[in-house]
């Protein structure tokens, strides 16, 4: 991970974790660094993941267990960094969407001694199901490989692994997004609702897909008042003692 760390006098108390996109082919700097320099320019403490890829040969869930360990390691280190343990969120664009999708769902199925739950979710023109029509092809192809079992593609489609325990969660797509339909988004914020989780989704009418920063409306001075607003239930998530290493259940 790649830390950048406000000056003590400004932080927050929020920490954030980032998964840029790139299809889990690559990883987008203006979805890492780009977002990380605006986030710590408003106090928050950022941290840009460098998760594994199908284009190095990996697989799921190489990915997910990444991003898990990325949540640990900040939580059990929160108090050096400057970070409220029951502050800690994911954001991701794209494929980097999905990664933290599947962080705000998954981080049940690990055992660990420190929570693995994010305190809240940013997701960004997300791949977020990997079924049907809306499926982000090229993101299955290297989260899954080639012809995945649809056992599978259902235990990675994020929208139908939400529960009352997922985090609140920003979300924000273009209508007219090419690269990755606003469906994904729409499916995961009409789960998130079905379960009774906060959520604020943005659509806007015009932008092409990638737009990280560069967007020409405020979706991130959107979210800097969103995460004001949420209450975090702090104290929660403080690391105990004795602390192991996450394992799959």
């Amino acid at each position: 991970m790649a830390c950048y760390l406000p000056a003590p006098q400004r932080q927050n108390g929020v920490g954030l974790i980032i998964f840029p996109g790139g299809g889990y082919g690559g990883l987008a700097e203006h979805e890492g660094k780009g977002y990380a320099e605006y986030f710590m320019n408003a106090g928050l403490s950022c941290f840009v993941v460098t998760y594994r890829l199908g284009s190095q040969g990996c697989r799921h869930p190489a990915m997910l267990e990444d991003a898990l360990s990325a949540i640990y390691t900040i939580r059990t280190q929160a108090h050096e960094l400057g970070v409220n343990p029951a502050k800690i969120g994911v954001i991701g664009s794209s494929a980097g969407g999905h990664l933290a999708a599947h962080a705000l769902v998954g981080w049940s199925r690990y055992d660990s001694s420190v929570s693995l739950r994010p305190d809240f979710g940013i997701l960004c023109y997300s791949v977020i199901t990997m079924q049907g029509e809306f499926c982000h092809k090229g993101s299955r192809a290297n989260l899954l490989g080639p012809d995945p079992a649809a056992t599978l593609t259902a235990e990675v489609s994020c929208e139908r692994q939400v529960t009352p325990q997922t985090p609140p969660c920003f979300l924000w797509h273009t209508e007219e997004d090419a690269g990755v339909p606003v469906e994904n988004s729409m499916l995961f914020a009409a789960a998130l609702r079905k379960s009774g989780v906060p959520f604020e989704l943005h659509v806007y009418g015009k932008g092409r897909h990638g737009l990280g920063l560069n967007a020409g409306f405020p979706w991130a001075e959107e979210c800097l008042r969103w995460l004001a607003s949420i209450s975090l239930d702090v104290g929660r998530s403080a690391a105990p003692e004795n602390m192991v290493l996450p394992r799959r259940k």
